[in-house]
């Protein structure tokens, strides 16, 4: 398969008044289209830097970053912004909805930003769909569980239909079988929708539904390992998302 991301040699810096914190120290990595990679590390390790970076959030200090064969590093603000809102789809361990909103309206939001947003209404349920929440459209947040806000959150995530999609801690604030659940909506999405998938997490059962897992400790790649994948997270009642 063809590498739709590749770093070489990443550094980024940050300076915090007279303390200068060496973020990421020489990350050079690839990850092939239609994989799904975990990347792992305490906090502080520069996991989530180097997920701002391949989400063009943020720029490194020095090195390279190409995102489907294209030099990132070169691009201005608008571009970068462009390439987030049609490539690159976002989820987070703070569900970031609208509670004033309903779950319909929250997932259409992205598409404020789209140049041809289509049927909204249609595509909104049909991302609903993928994360078994078409039921609860006209919803608020505040009447959906914790699973549900992720779920709606993923959704929310795919309405621009991205090659990739970022998840920084996504079960930070879920039990276990909860993250399962989410991990399995995953899973769905790298497998049957052909989206790339990378994954930060602290949990190394969160980590077992990747292809490949990547370590990292003070800014620097210390381990990487292939996975079989797991379709459980210690939950063997675990069956379908209702």
């Amino acid at each position: 398969m063809p590498e739709l991301i590749e770093t070489v040699d990443l550094t980024k810096i940050y300076h915090l008044g007279d303390v200068t914190v060496n973020a990421l120290q020489g990350v050079t990595l690839s990850i092939e289209r239609g994989t799904f990679v975990a990347i792992m590390g305490e906090s502080g390790s520069g996991k989530s830097t180097l997920m701002n970076i391949i989400g063009c959030l943020d720029r490194p200090t020095s090195g390279h970053y190409w995102l489907d064969g294209m030099p990132v590093e070169g691009l201005d603000r608008d571009q970068l912004a462009e390439i987030r809102n049609q490539k690159i789809g976002f989820v987070f361990q703070t569900f970031n909805l609208l509670p004033r909103m309903t779950a319909m309206e929250n997932v259409q939001l992205p598409l404020l930003y789209c140049r041809d947003p289509g049927d909204a209404d249609a595509r909104a349920m049909h991302v609903l769909g993928l994360v078994g929440l078409a039921d609860r459209a006209t919803s608020l947040p505040t009447q959906l569980s914790g699973g549900q806000q992720q779920r709606l959150a993923i959704a929310r995530a795919l309405i621009n239909e991205p090659e990739i999609l970022l998840a920084d801690e996504p079960t930070g604030q879920l039990d276990s079988h909860t993250s399962a659940e989410i991990m399995r909506i995953f899973q769905d999405l790298n497998e049957n929708q052909q989206i790339t998938l990378i994954v930060v997490t602290h949990s190394e059962e969160v980590a077992q539904f990747a292809h490949r897992i990547i370590t990292f400790l003070d800014g620097r790649i210390i381990g990487e390992h292939q996975e079989g994948r797991s379709s459980s997270v210690s939950d063997p009642q675990a069956e379908a998302v209702p």
